[in-house]
């Protein structure tokens, strides 16, 4: 299993060989409903065998489709599934993530993978992550709108605060009675002079810097998802002191993430994001409708395909939902032409142009519909 991050996204769209087949559908996490995953699955590569049939030979196939069968095959993979999955595959390489949203089902051979579905989850507009944190250890959770998921924290993550200061944790620290307590307890961590509680808060802030800058590096940053901390009121004045991640939200929820429902957590966590969600959406559509008033924006296909080979979009939105099953025929041009997207050359209009823009230096948004700035299922924003 691969852990999806902005740098595989780029691995995939740098596969310049064919074909590329990219499969996504929707999982469920326990029995009975995961038994009908793999019948599911199946059929999708059914779909994929179809196209590729129309341009390769049965053995070739064949051969293109018997890593996703093998994985079809392994029961193991799927007594562990999570609510989404996406395989991608092509020769010498195979991907396959857990996701954790439904997802809508996709079965598609083109030119180059399908990748508008991975891009629309990593996007920080409705995505974040939670950060769990007491003085005895972290938990680490990503969510959207509708709910969230406890990460997996990787080996080298540091998961207590011995395992983060290691030898440099003071001997006095397992002396002091209550430290980092959970639900509705206080820390016994508290101003003084000299003595255990000097220790002891030596020990909290070099801890807590430590996962600040841990949490940025390995799951912040690769992801570029905002961060809300989730911990007891007289910790987040020390640790927004000792982050230096800019992605780190200056309202948090101020309780131990142990102590409530997950539901609850979903809230209270929607209630701090819903309002920057919204706001970056405002400012997408506004600068939008701007660029169109002033001649440098557009929502035809044809002419930001034009524009988009030509390197001239600075902002790309496209809606998420939304198939188009059109080919840019010409990139020098921008040429289209529309197919059927059974087609084994013929991937979503949205999704090339994405990945076009995105090879470009441009930035692309994938929103929902009823976000969306336009009825055509895009809207670019030009740079001259």
């Amino acid at each position: 299993m691969e852990l999806l991050t902005k740098k595989l996204i780029q691995e995939l769209l740098a596969i310049d060989q064919s074909p590329c087949l990219s499969l996504f559908m929707t999982t469920h996490r326990s029995h009975p409903e995961n038994l009908q995953d793999p019948i599911r699955f199946k059929n999708l590569l059914k779909q994929l065998e179809e196209s590729l049939l129309q341009k390769y030979s049965a053995d070739e196939a064949k051969k293109h489709i018997e890593p996703l069968e093998a994985l079809g095959n392994e029961n193991d993979f799927w007594n562990q599934t999570s609510d989404g999955l996406a395989v991608l595959s092509t020769v010498g390489l195979f991907k396959a993530i857990r996701l954790p949203i439904p997802i809508e089902e996709l079965a598609v051979v083109a030119d180059s993978f399908h990748t508008k579905p991975l891009r629309q989850y990593l996007q920080s507009t409705d995505r974040y992550h939670v950060l769990g944190l007491s003085l005895h250890d972290i938990r680490l959770f990503e969510g959207n709108r509708h709910s969230l998921t406890e990460v997996e924290l990787t080996a080298d993550t540091p998961k207590t605060i011995t395992e983060a200061l290691g030898d440099e944790l003071t001997d006095k620290y397992s002396t002091v009675a209550s430290y980092g307590g959970t639900g509705g307890e206080s820390s016994s961590m508290h101003h003084g002079q000299g003595g255990r509680s000097e220790e002891t808060e030596i020990d909290a802030e070099r801890y807590f810097r430590v996962v600040a800058n841990t949490i940025y590096e390995q799951y912040s940053k690769p992801s570029g998802w905002p961060l809300i901390l989730a911990a007891l009121p007289e910790h987040h004045n020390l640790f927004q002191k000792v982050s230096n991640n800019p992605l780190l939200l200056s309202k948090g929820i101020a309780m131990n993430p142990s102590s409530v429902s997950p539901d609850k957590l979903v809230t209270l966590a929607w209630e701090i994001m819903e309002p920057e969600y919204n706001l970056k959406l405002d400012s997408f559509v506004s600068r939008f409708e701007q660029a169109r008033a002033n001649g440098k924006g557009s929502d035809d296909y044809k002419e930001v395909a034009v524009a988009a080979v030509e390197a001239r979009i600075d902002t790309l939105i496209v809606e998420a939902d939304r198939i188009i099953p059109v080919r840019i025929t010409n990139l020098v041009t921008g040429n289209t032409q529309k197919k059927d997207l059974i087609n084994p050359k013929v991937d979503d209009l949205l999704d090339d142009m994405g990945e076009l823009v995105m090879k470009m230096g441009g930035q692309v948004m994938v929103l929902p519909a009823e976000k969306m700035p336009s009825q055509t299922g895009l809207a670019a924003i030009f740079r001259y």
